[in-house]
């Protein structure tokens, strides 16, 4: 069950971001890929973590950058930011909280 939630978390991670993106814009959809890919940036919060990584630790919630106050932040600059690729950034970042929570769900 681990190696299967692995390969379903990363994938979140790294392939499905790219239909994603492709759907946010189909001209640029590159670009969109990195825009996605950047709010990896968001696991930094692993960092003030001890340990760093630990893998039956669910990140929602515990870390930092994905507790639930972070969570709502993230949903009201949603709401308020309307510039394209600003927007696609918090879009990225939910996504990643959703990625990470299905994790917590699989352990």
């Amino acid at each position: 069950m681990l190696l299967y939630a692995d390969i379903l978390h990363y994938s979140m991670h790294f392939i499905f971001i790219v239909l994603i993106a492709y759907y946010y814009d189909k001209n640029k959809w590159k670009k969109a890929y990195l825009v996605l890919l950047s709010t990896m940036v968001i696991d930094l919060d692993h960092l003030f973590a001890n340990p760093i990584f630990d893998p039956q630790r669910c990140s929602v919630g515990f870390h930092y950058l994905h507790s639930y106050p972070a969570i709502i932040i993230y949903i009201i600059l949603l709401i308020i930011i309307k510039k394209h690729w600003q927007r696609l950034f918090i879009i990225g970042l939910l996504f990643h909280i959703f990625t990470d929570w299905i994790n917590c769900l699989l352990m």
